[in-house]
């Protein structure tokens, strides 16, 4: 079974898996496709987090294919340019590209397949085109000006004939392709072995050709962001040869015979499981599934779990293996920091006392109000966020003159769902089971690089450019991205593997899906078809970083007696389009069975099988 956010890489993945090919070769060879399909929502430049099941290994890893900051990346250096907030675009918001490193680590230690055959496809579908969806169309019309007045190399690739292309014309990268078929060139005449090609690939990607292309971009050119400056970058070359994926242990929580498995705190993951921990301890089944109680206590749990998020998630080591060439770290960049969540602060969160606490503070009205916890003790410290509202400005950032922060384009004003990430899903006839998120380095976060065609990503718009918090940017550091495929095990065995793109609705929108099927007794399907709903309470992930506390979407699908109730209790329901929120999609192994869903909104997800 694949089921992914896109058609392509739904049936990519599933070609693999009929030629022999197991999930994690399938995942590969999707993920790739979904870099060429959907290239205003990812792109080579970008990162992956992956949850994986090896049936062999009999058990969860995670593998982090996200990258870490610059070495010269210091919150010093963005005073000196009068920025106290890394801006949504252009190339100050790089961190190391991570996704390719991330998908070879998976595809050598798990996979079978030689990096060729993996690529095949994307270099296919680049070379020949890809259907342009409606959004891509749009997301290139929202640019069109920055493009052409800013960014030429970025009008050269995405304004074929200097016009925006019709949804439903071809759009092919044919610079990409001839990148891809280069890199698979220099891995076979390097080494006959199939493991010996993949190391050469990631020697090409991080020290070659491409290492090279992007540190001689990001150090000889300079362009206009979000902060309506005109800027040159902060990446090296030494900064992507430092830098390498790596294979971690999952967080995990237990709910209701469940055990639900996501990325430690350098992502938004364990926010899942503080959900479920909180959670807990009411009686969502008498409530009745999306009832007025069960949308509100939902909806506050959500709110204390991403307060804390905002107050204690954050990468506590650095991953460059050296200082900055520039001088010496200090003590808060060189080492791990006390305040970042360690596996202690993490169990403290996850802990049944502190949830118990915590879940008083769960009343019959909607709170208004950012609380985060003190887990074992320790006093929060949250940053110093923009003021509540709509957030169209933000200290340090120029005014209506600057050109329109494309951070991650989650979800409309109106409801219209714009994407922002990629999501598949994958399980195999061993039963090998994948589940990743793919996302950055999307067409109109970042000039492109001619050599190369394609962006770098801006995901340390995500660090906070304040001293002494878990986010805070440090050199070698990841951000605390909003990225989080989810895994889950039923009664100690291999379950479900789901997610989303979304931004920071990811961990809402998956919660949701994830309680429809375990307390609303839906089917996967029926599960990601129910009407969403999803809170806009804490300070947003992306530039320019606003909150609208009180504000719930959902979708106008709801129930009316329902939203009238929640309205009641304070909460400032904004409805949306009757198909508008959420992009999940998910396998799993039933029984006897294997099972996939796709989500149908937008008409773009996919689920197959055989």
């Amino acid at each position: 079974m694949v089921a992914s956010t896109h058609w392509l890489a739904s049936a990519t993945g599933m070609s693999v898996l009929e030629r022999g090919g197991n999930a994690f070769d399938a995942a590969v060879a999707a993920g790739f496709v979904l870099q060429i399909a959907e290239p205003h929502l990812n792109g080579p430049g970008g990162e992956v987090p992956i949850l994986l099941w090896s049936e062999a290994e009999q058990k969860v890893s995670v593998v982090c294919g996200q990258g870490v900051a610059p070495a010269a990346a210091t919150i010093e250096r963005f005073t000196e340019l009068g920025l106290d907030i890394v801006p949504g675009t252009g190339l100050l918001a790089a961190t190391v590209p991570g996704a390719f490193g991330g998908w070879m680590l998976m595809l050598e230690r798990w996979g079978t397949w030689r990096l060729a055959d993996v690529l095949a496809p994307a270099i296919h579908y680049a070379e020949h085109g890809i259907p342009v969806l409606e959004r891509i169309a749009a997301t290139i019309e929202s640019v069109e000006g920055l493009f052409n007045t800013d960014w030429p190399t970025s009008a050269a690739t995405w304004l074929p004939g200097g016009r925006v292309p019709a949804p439903g014309s071809k759009l092919a990268n044919p610079v990409l392709a001839a990148t891809y078929r280069r890199l698979v060139a220099e891995a076979e005449s390097a080494a006959s072995s199939r493991e010996g090609q993949l190391a050469a690939a990631r020697t090409a990607w991080y020290e070659g050709f491409v290492a090279e292309a992007i540190a001689e971009f990001s150090a000889k050119t300079a362009w206009r962001d979000s902060s309506g400056e005109v800027h040159g970058g902060l990446l090296t070359g030494d900064d992507l040869a430092r830098w390498s994926a790596s294979v971690e242990e999952p967080l995990t929580f237990d709910y209701r015979g469940h055990t639900v498995c996501k990325t430690g705190p350098w992502g938004q993951g364990p926010v899942f499981l503080q959900q479920l921990a909180l959670l807990d301890g009411f009686d969502l089944d008498a409530m009745g599934y999306l009832s007025a109680d069960y949308v509100h206590t939902v909806t506050e749990a959500a709110k204390l779990a991403f307060a804390d998020r905002e107050a204690w998630y954050g990468d506590a080591h650095v991953t460059l293996s050296d200082a900055p060439e520039s001088g010496t770290m200090s003590d808060a960049e060189s080492g791990t920091l006390s305040d970042v969540p360690e596996s202690g602060t993490m169990s403290d969160l996850l802990s049944a006392a502190y949830n118990a606490e915590r879940r008083r503070l769960v009343g019959v009205e909607a709170s208004l109000d950012l609380r985060p916890g003190a887990p074992g003790g320790r006093a929060p410290r949250l940053p110093a966020f923009p003021a509540p509202g709509t957030a169209s400005s933000a200290p340090g950032i120029s005014g209506a003159g600057a050109p329109q922060g494309v951070g991650e384009p989650t979800v409309a004003r109106d409801g219209t769902v714009r994407g922002d990430t990629c999501h598949v899903d994958v399980v195999d006839r061993w039963g090998n089971m994948v589940s990743a998120t793919p996302s950055g380095g999307w067409l109109q976060s970042s000039p492109t690089i001619p050599e190369l065609g394609f962006c770098l990503g801006t995901r340390a718009q995500m660090f906070w450019l304040q001293e002494g918090l878990p986010a805070s940017l440090r050199p070698g550091t990841r951000p605390r991205t909003t990225l989080s495929p989810s895994f889950a095990l039923r009664d100690g065995r291999p379950w479900l593997a789901f997610g989303t793109p979304g931004g920071d609705q990811q961990d809402q929108w998956s919660v949701n899906f994830f309680l429809a099927v375990v307390h609303g007794r839906l089917n996967l399907q029926e599960a990601i078809d129910a009407p969403m709903f999803h809170s806009e309470h804490f300070p947003s992930s992306f530039f320019p970083r606003g909150s609208r506390p009180g504000v719930l979407h959902a979708e106008d699908r709801l129930d009316p007696d329902v939203v009238a109730e929640l309205r009641r209790r304070g909460h400032e329901v904004e409805l949306q389009g009757s198909w508008t929120l959420g992009r999940l999609s998910a396998v799993a192994r039933d029984g006897a069975f294997l099972k996939a869903a796709a989500n149908p909104r937008g008409a773009q997800g996919y689920a197959v099988g055989r």
